[in-house]
Parts: C-alpha cells; sequence; structure tokens
C-alpha cells in the first residue's frame, strides 16, 4: 500500500451515512473533498491553539477559494465543559452560522467532541466535519455521532448522537503527535484487535513497533482496520443498546482512573484504556473465561510498545479498591445500577455482561494496587 493511496470507509447509517476517507495529504486537498457537502463556499472551523499553531495554515490554503473562520480554544481536557463550550456555540451564532452551513471540527477527541455536540444543538443541528488530528480522534472518537462535554459528575455526561457528514483522516498529520500522545492512541487501536479481531491484534504484535517509528503505510492500515470495525458496530447499534458497548473495553476500569487522576496529565486516556483493557482480560482470566496466556499476551505487546500497562505506571497517589469502584458506579455503563463490563473469551472475543461478581473486581483491583 502507497502512503498515496486513500482509503475510504462508508458508515452506513441510511440517511445519515457518511464517508470516512483516510490518507496522506488529506487536509491539502480539504477544499476538493468537502466541496460537495457546501451550499456557499464558507466553513466555521473549531480548534485549539496547538493545532491551529501547527495546521491551520495547511487547512486554509485545503480549503482554496472556500472562505474559513476559525475559533482556536485551549487544548486539554478542562476545555471540554460548559464554558468553553458556550464560548464556541456563541461564536458559531455570531458568525452567521446558517443550518445549511458546515462546522468542521479541526483537532483531537476533545475538539471533535465540542464541536460536534455544538453543531448538534446549533439551531438544533447544523452539519459538520471531522478532521481528527490525532491517532485517538482518527480511529474513534471522530468515527461513530458521540458527541459532548464533562460534568462535574463525569466524564460525557452532556451531549448527543449527531453524525458528522465527512471524516477526513490525514495521515501525515500524527507526524507532529508526541510519542506518548501518539501511543495513547494506539491504547484504542489495540482495542479494537482484542475486541473482535485477533488476526489485527496478531498483525499489531508483529507491526506495532514499526507502525510507532512513523511507517506510514502501516499507520494508513492501522486507522482504516481500526475505522471498518468501529464503522460496522455503530452500524448495528448506533445508539449504544446492545453491541456498541464492545467498543468500551478496558473504559469501565479507565474511566475510573480518569476521575481518580482528575483528568490530568498523569493518565491520558488512551493509557487509561490500555491499563483497562489489561485488567478486562485478567479480570476474564480470573471468572474462567479466557486462557492464563490471554492476559500475558495482552500485557506483553504493551510493553513491547512501551507503554502503561499497570496501575503501577500511574504516577502519584491513588485511592482503594473500594473507592475505585465506586467512581466505576458513576460510569454511563451502569443499568439498573449494576455495572455493565466487557469481558472477553479470549482474543478477538469480547463480550457485554452484567453479571460480574464484586468480589472478582475487588481482588483484580486490590492486586493490581499491591503491585504499585
Amino acid at each position: 500500500m502507497t502512503g498515496a493511496m486513500i482509503d475510504t470507509v462508508r458508515v452506513d447509517l441510511g440517511a445519515r451515512s457518511y464517508d470516512v476517507r483516510i490518507g496522506a495529504g488529506l487536509i491539502s486537498r480539504a477544499g476538493a473533498e468537502i466541496t460537495p457537502l457546501l451550499r456557499r463556499r464558507r466553513v466555521a472551523v473549531l480548534t485549539d491553539d496547538t493545532v491551529s499553531d501547527l495546521h491551520l495554515a495547511a487547512l486554509r490554503d485545503g480549503l482554496g477559494d472556500i472562505a474559513m473562520t476559525a475559533l482556536a480554544l485551549p487544548p486539554g481536557e478542562a476545555t471540554k465543559g460548559w464554558p468553553e463550550f458556550s464560548r464556541a456555540v456563541d461564536w458559531l451564532l455570531a458568525e452567521k452560522v446558517e443550518r445549511r452551513d458546515i462546522v468542521i471540527a479541526f483537532g483531537g477527541g476533545v475538539i471533535g467532541d465540542l464541536a460536534g455536540f455544538a453543531a448538534a444543538v446549533l439551531r438544533r443541528g447544523v452539519r459538520f466535519v471531522q478532521i481528527p488530528t490525532t491517532l485517538l480522534a482518527q480511529v474513534d472518537s471522530s468515527v461513530g455521532g458521540k458527541t459532548g462535554i464533562n460534568s462535574a459528575h463525569g466524564k460525557n455526561l452532556i451531549g448527543a448522537f449527531h453524525q458528522p457528514s465527512l471524516v477526513l483522516a490525514d495521515i501525515r498529520v500524527l507526524e507532529t503527535l508526541p510519542a506518548r500522545d501518539f501511543l495513547s492512541g494506539y491504547g484504542e487501536v489495540v482495542k479494537y484487535g482484542l475486541l473482535g479481531d485477533a488476526g489485527f491484534f496478531e498483525w499489531l504484535e508483529a507491526n506495532g513497533p514499526a507502525l510507532a517509528a512513523g511507517d506510514s503505510g502501516l499507520r494508513q492500515h492501522a486507522v482504516r482496520r481500526s475505522v471498518e470495525m468501529k464503522a460496522r458496530i455503530v452500524e448495528r447499534d448506533e445508539t449504544e443498546e446492545g453491541d456498541r458497548a464492545l467498543l468500551n473495553l478496558g473504559h469501565t476500569f479507565c474511566h475510573a482512573l480518569e476521575k481518580a487522576t482528575g483528568y490530568s496529565d498523569r493518565l491520558l486516556h488512551g493509557e487509561g484504556v490500555a491499563i483497562g483493557c489489561a485488567l478486562a482480560f485478567e479480570l476474564s482470566q480470573r471468572l474462567g473465561l479466557c486462557s492464563q496466556e490471554a492476559p500475558s499476551r495482552v500485557r506483553a505487546h504493551l510493553k513491547a510498545m512501551g507503554m502503561k500497562t499497570d496501575l503501577a505506571d500511574i504516577p502519584g497517589d491513588l485511592p482503594g479498591a473500594e473507592a475505585l469502584i465506586a467512581l466505576m458506579g458513576q460510569d454511563k455503563k451502569v443499568v439498573d445500577g449494576k455495572l455493565r463490563f466487557i469481558l472477553a473469551k479470549g482474543i478477538g472475543e469480547a463480550f457485554v455482561t452484567s453479571e460480574v461478581p464484586g468480589e472478582a473486581v475487588r481482588s483484580v483491583i486490590g492486586e493490581a494496587l499491591a503491585l504499585r
């Protein structure tokens, strides 16, 4: 596969269907990609200061004769709250964005979630285009229409399902990501292999290090396969009544750990997902669902990639097992007061269950904390 190729993954949702375009150099041809969607040749871009400094000029050039206005918000998870959200919505209204116009979300998961939610509520819904600039956003948050902001009560508790009209995942933009951020996104890539494609996980075991080192062909394949898997799941279950919960493999643990670390740089989302996947496989093995080899393989691959794999890898203090379990209970995956876990019968064979004995969860977390 040459770097010049562009892959297209269709997300088939009837009237809300759209393409995810994946390839190197898509930002430089953004105008040609977006033109078919436009009623008038102007777009409003929501981004953050980091992405703006690195890539906004390239997007402006790539849009050609399409008029562009942009608002850059502060980078980081703290932006995903009411103050910056209302600032963004007010700005879009001041820019006279109409219902037939296009808002562009140009950034990582924070900007994609916030801009998508702004588009969802602006004039009861305007169309938007995702141009994700991080690996995490390219393989996960930009696809599937989940938008939202955080509350003091937890992450993503305020939001809407609002599908984009197009996603442009430019592989080249990943070259400017710090290594830690790239590996954080890789946590979500590994998750796809673990939840539904053992062959993809094997491919990652073989190619992960070269992919992290910068091979753009491998990166494109990993993004495309991840997006294909997400698209198929979203098509079956757009609003997370059933199968879509599989995408939360590792997240029940992850969200509790993120809350415990204050959504800070101590633990990036994808790092929490990686640790959460290792814990989910540990729990599965403890319950006799999968072989002893499975959690070892998961950890071995994460370690080979130089990633966080255990609670011991999180700097600073963590609360005890009971407190972490209480934080899990705040998660959106609670149904009728029961925690929903995504467990696995093996690599590539995840399933959703609410029948997990609290004692098993307590002992897995307790032992992981004891190793700190």
